[in-house]
């Protein structure tokens, strides 16, 4: 299996199991945004979603580290850590977006 085949079915996975709505709509704010921090995502989508910021910052880490389509950059430890979506998959995002039906 490739990478890029690995991302995709981690991505259908976590996008499957989104019984609320706000992963499927915090990975089309990845898309339109593409550089963002954790109070960016949360005040988008505490705006249409019950989510507190802990729920919000743990899922951009878990996209992160087990997804694999987010890199992240801190200029220094006073400063928020800066996400952003690899360029290589956007499409992916995407496509998988548009593919997955959640249950």
């Amino acid at each position: 299996m490739s990478l890029k085949e690995s991302i995709m079915f981690r991505l259908e996975q976590f996008i499957a199991a989104d019984s609320t709505g706000y992963r499927k709509k915090c990975l089309i704010l990845f898309i339109k945004i593409k550089k963002f921090t954790v109070n960016q995502i949360y005040d988008l989508l505490s705006k249409d979603y019950q989510v507190t910021r802990n729920e919000v910052a743990s899922m951009i880490g878990y996209i992160q580290s087990k997804v694999g389509i987010l890199k992240s950059h801190k200029e220094s430890y006073k400063t928020p850590t800066v996400y952003t979506v690899k360029d290589e998959y956007v499409l992916l995002i995407d496509s998988c977006l548009k593919s997955v039906s959640i249950v």
